[in-house]
């Protein structure tokens, strides 16, 4: 039974070296989620592996299901996340090809997702104040370390609807407000994982810098997925270092999360 889940993003449709043991097909209560779930070994670690945007990326940002695969990874017995997230940089200090390991998010889809399991009579706020599990944080931050990855600590994640991208002036706000990167599926995701009390974090990758931040006229979807295969190998490398640093038993508020948080 996998304990450690990867929801990878654009560009990353399976875990490169690892021993693929098989595939899970997962109903949900709340629909089908992206495709099926590749059970893969990693020494003694099983690991539950999904598309997020499909095998062929074929689900845009504001249709994923995250409902659905979130609930789907929990089904299968994954008690820990990592979500990979293709970013635009908007810190000038963040050049294309950064790996950023997130500490903050801010969510601007504004109620376009469906973002909650507690949608019903039963009332539930969960505590948010820091989306990302610190364990998982570690263990990313120590895996880079080991591997020589250069590795980002802390930044806060802006993530907007989509599917098209950003104008200069809300990236300009973004950057004022505080925001690092830009993505199109950080939430509602961390979200739901805490609310299955689920450990979650992210690591984005920065694919291009945001709109209006290097001063290009427009922006371009290839760039982003060209980005993407050229830091195949250091995500390779990250993921295969840091399944062994993720400690046995959590330690973590994150399998708590819904203590005290009903009314």
């Amino acid at each position: 039974m996998p304990k450690i889940g990867v929801i990878g993003g654009s560009g990353l449709y399976d875990i490169p070296g690892l021993a693929r043991l098989g595939e899970e097909a997962v109903k949900t209560p709340y629909g089908e989620p992206s495709g099926r779930y590749l059970i893969a070994g990693a020494g003694t670690v099983e690991v539950a592996f999904l598309p997020r945007h499909g095998a062929r990326h074929d689900i845009a940002p504001h249709k994923v299901n995250y409902r659905a695969n979130i609930w789907g990874m929990k089904s299968l017995g994954v008690e820990r996340i990592l979500g990979i997230n293709a970013a635009g940089g908007i810190d000038p200090g963040l050049a294309p090809g950064s790996l950023v390991i997130t500490d903050q998010i801010m969510d601007f889809t504004l109620g376009a997702r469906e973002s909650t399991f507690y949608d019903g009579k039963e009332v539930i706020h969960v505590d948010f104040t820091d989306p990302y599990c610190p364990e998982l944080r570690g263990a990313l931050l120590e895996a880079a370390r080991q591997r020589g990855i250069a590795a980002v600590s802390g930044g806060t994640y802006v993530c907007t609807n989509g599917p098209r991208l950003e104008t200069r002036a809300e990236i300009a706000f973004f950057g004022r407000a505080g925001g690092h990167v830009v993505g199109m599926t950080g939430m509602p995701e961390a979200a739901l994982a805490r609310e299955l009390e689920l450990c979650y974090s992210s690591m984005a990758v920065v694919t291009n810098a945001a709109a209006g931040v290097s001063g290009a006229s427009r922006l371009s979807a290839r760039e982003v997925m060209e980005m993407m295969a050229l830091r195949m190998e250091s995500i390779k490398k990250l993921l295969q270092a840091v399944f062994a640093l993720i400690p046995a038993q959590r330690q973590c508020c994150c399998k708590d999360a819904l203590k005290d948080s009903r009314l």
